[in-house]
C-alpha cells in the first residue's frame, strides 16, 4: 500500500512551493530516540497540532510533539492562506441541521477561530502578511436570491456586518473576469502567508518548551493509560494523544479513516506581473474564492504573482505537470494571461469529510482527533487545537459542540470511499459547468 507521506514528496523536505522559497526557515528538529515520556503526545505539525501544544504549555502540561517530516510541511505549509467566515457549512444549511441554537454555537466558535488567529500573530509577532478581505464570486446568476438572503441573515441574525451583497456591475469592477455575476465581500475575513504562519507557531512552541521531534513519522498507537507511541527511533509514552494529522494520517486509526478522506488539490504561482495588470486582476487586492463545488480560490502575493488554486485529484499520485494541470482553470478565469509565465507549481493532501464539517472525536478515552477540514482549516484547525488542549484541561464544551454537529462516516469504508469520492465529484464538476 502507498504511504501518503511520502507518494509525492522527498522525505523531511518541504515542497518546492512559493511558500517555501519565501518562508522564514527554521532550523531542523531533531528525531524522536529511544524511549521517552510527556503528558500529551500530539501527532502532527500543522496548525492543529502546534495550536494544540502552545495552548497545553500555557496550561503547564508537558508537551510532546512528533511530525514525520517538518513543522509546517503538510496542507498547513500549502494551501492557499485564506481565512474564511464561519464553518465550511453555510450558517443556512447548519440551522436546517443542527437547529438554531447548535448552529450559533458552531458560528461563534468559527468567529473565535478568526480572533484566535489574529491574537496568535499579534502575541507571537509572526510575521505572515494577513490582509483582509475576501470576495466570493458566484459563478451562477440564479444564486442570487440565495445570496442576498445569507448576507441578511448574518447581518440581521448574527451582527455580523463585515459582509455585504456585491452586484454584478461592482464585481465585474473588482475582478477582471467575465466568469462571475454577483457575489459577497467579506472584510471580517482575510489571507497571510501559511507557511509563515505555521512556522511562527512552531517558533511560539519550542520558545515555550513543547518538545518537536522532526522526521518521526508514527507507526503504531497502544492504546492504554499511558498510550504507547511507536516511531522508526523510538517510543513515546503520554497519558493523553491529540491526532492532528488532518489527510496525512494514513492507518493510524480506523474510525479515522471511516470519517476522513484525503484528497489532493493544486496551486501554481505566476511571475511576479506588471503593478496595472496585477492591479487590474483583483482591484481591491482582496483574495477570492468562487462558488464552484470544486473551488477556484486565489489572490495576489506581495511580490504581485497570482497564486492561483484550484482542480482536485483523488488518488495518492500528484499529476505529473501541476502547473498545466492548474494553469487551464486559470485561464478560464483571467484568459489574458496567457502569455504569463508559471515559475511554481505544487500540490497538498487536505482532509475532507462526507458533509464537509471537521471531525472532532474521542477515539479512545485519552485520544483526541480534531480534523476533517474540508479546505477551511487555517482559522479552524487554529482553534481545533486550542479546543483540543482545552478538553485535556478538564472544559470540554466546544469539543463536544463540534462533535454534535454531524459527520457521516463515508459509505463503502476504505476500499470504495476512493472511487464513490470520483464519481460524486465527476457529477459535480458536470454541475458547475451547466
Amino acid at each position: 500500500m502507498v504511504n501518503i507521506l511520502y507518494a509525492n514528496d522527498t522525505p523531511g523536505e518541504y515542497p518546492q512551493s512559493y511558500y517555501a522559497a519565501t518562508a522564514t526557515m527554521l532550523a531542523p528538529f531533531d528525531a524522536l530516540a529511544g524511549s521517552q515520556r510527556a503528558d500529551v503526545c500530539i501527532i502532527g505539525g500543522g496548525y492543529s497540532g502546534l495550536s494544540a501544544a502552545l495552548h497545553l504549555r500555557a496550561r503547564g502540561f508537558d508537551v510532546a510533539l512528533l511530525d514525520a517530516h517538518r513543522v509546517g510541511w503538510g496542507a498547513s505549509g500549502r494551501n492557499g492562506g485564506q481565512i474564511g467566515t464561519g464553518q465550511r457549512v453555510e450558517q443556512e444549511a447548519l440551522i436546517k441541521s443542527v437547529g438554531s441554537e447548535h448552529a450559533r454555537q458552531l458560528w461563534e466558535i468559527s468567529e473565535d477561530a478568526k480572533t484566535l488567529v489574529h491574537t496568535l500573530i499579534e502575541k507571537h509577532a509572526i510575521d505572515c502578511g494577513y490582509r483582509s478581505g475576501v470576495i466570493h464570486a458566484n459563478h451562477k446568476p440564479h444564486w442570487r436570491d440565495d445570496t442576498m438572503r445569507h448576507v441578511e441573515l448574518l447581518n440581521r441574525e448574527y451582527g455580523y456586518d463585515k459582509i455585504r451583497y456585491v452586484d454584478d456591475h461592482e464585481l465585474h469592477e473588482m475582478l477582471a473576469t467575465s466568469s462571475y455575476f454577483d457575489g459577497t465581500f467579506d472584510t471580517g475575513a482575510g489571507y497571510l502567508h501559511p507557511l509563515q504562519y505555521a512556522l511562527g507557531l512552531a517558533r511560539a512552541c519550542d520558545k515555550a518548551g513543547v518538545r518537536i521531534y522532526e522526521k518521526s513519522e508514527v507507526l503504531e498507537i497502544v492504546e492504554g493509560d499511558p498510550a504507547t507511541i511507536r516511531t522508526p527511533g523510538g517510543e513515546l509514552r503520554a497519558n493523553y494523544i491529540v491526532i492532528a494529522a488532518n489527510g496525512y494520517f494514513g492507518a493510524l486509526h480506523r474510525k479515522l479513516s471511516a470519517h476522513v478522506m484525503p484528497i489532493n488539490n493544486y496551486i501554481i504561482a505566476t511571475e511576479p506581473l506588471e503593478e496595472r495588470l496585477a492591479q487590474s486582476l483583483i482591484a481591491n487586492n482582496a483574495a477570492v474564492a468562487d462558488s464552484k463545488f470544486v473551488i477556484n480560490y486565489y489572490r495576489m502575493s506581495q511580490d504581485r504573482r497570482l497564486l492561483f488554486g484550484g482542480r482536485e485529484s483523488y488518488r495518492y499520485k500528484f499529476p505529473g505537470d501541476i502547473k498545466s494541470y492548474v494553469r487551464a482553470s486559470m485561464l478560464k478565469i483571467y484568459p489574458q494571461l496567457q502569455d504569463v509565465r508559471i515559475d511554481f507549481g505544487w500540490g497538498g493532501t487536505l482532509g475532507i469529510t462526507m458533509n464537509r464539517m471537521p471531525y472532532f472525536d474521542r477515539l479512545a478515552p485519552n485520544i483526541l482527533t480534531v480534523g476533517g477540514y474540508s479546505g477551511h482549516g487555517v482559522s479552524m484547525a487554529t482553534i481545533a487545537g486550542a479546543i483540543a488542549a482545552e478538553t485535556i484541561g478538564g472544559v470540554a464544551e466546544r469539543f463536544e459542540a463540534m462533535n454534535k454537529a454531524p459527520t457521516p462516516p463515508i459509505p463503502g469504508g476504505a476500499a470504495l470511499r476512493v472511487p464513490l469520492l470520483a464519481l460524486g465529484m465527476a457529477y459535480y464538476s458536470v454541475r458547475d459547468r451547466m
